[in-house]
């Protein structure tokens, strides 16, 4: 009985190593077949990618001085141009100050002379108009009485006058 295990173990192990001897002799195709691969996708990447990659170097290489002085003058120019905006916007500041100084200069100009138009209507009112009315309010009142005075003396005339002829 202990040969019949001892031959079926070494059987077992037999099968064993050479399932283990197909599988590696299957990884050593497969290996080879895509080292081959990878061999010609090397050298496709060393004959296509690496003189695309040196180009693109020595675009970067020639471009790098162009590219810093670009930065330098977008640097510069905004530099100017916060500059120059502060500077505007101090002057529009101090025009805005001055237009609102001279409107209220203006207002209170316009507002005094209002007043002042306004004092001297009341003054030519009391000075000239009132007295004007007075004496108009007199004047027709003397009118009134002489016309009334006048008028009485020519009703009676023409009174008389009719009278007389009834006696002649």
């Amino acid at each position: 009985m202990d040969n019949t295990v001892l031959t079926i173990f070494v059987v077992v192990t037999a099968c064993a190593v050479l399932l283990q001897a197909g599988i590696l002799v299957g990884m050593f195709i497969a290996m080879r077949k895509t080292s081959a691969k990878m061999e010609s996708l090397a050298e496709e990447v060393k004959t296509k990618v690496l003189p695309a990659a040196e180009l693109a170097q020595s675009m970067m290489t020639e471009l790098r001085p162009k590219i810093v002085t670009l930065l330098d003058n977008v640097s510069v120019s905004t530099t100017v141009l916060r500059t120059q905006m502060e500077r505007m916007d101090a002057t529009l500041t101090d025009i805005i100050d001055r237009t609102r100084l001279q409107v209220i200069r203006a207002d209170e100009f316009v507002n005094s002379t209002m007043d002042k138009l306004e004092e001297t209507r009341e003054a030519v009112q009391r000075t000239v108009v009132s007295p004007v009315r007075h004496i108009s309010g007199l004047m027709h009142g003397v009118t009134a009485g002489v016309e009334a005075f006048f008028s009485r003396r020519r009703d009676r005339e023409s009174v008389n006058v009719p009278q007389d002829e009834m006696f002649i």
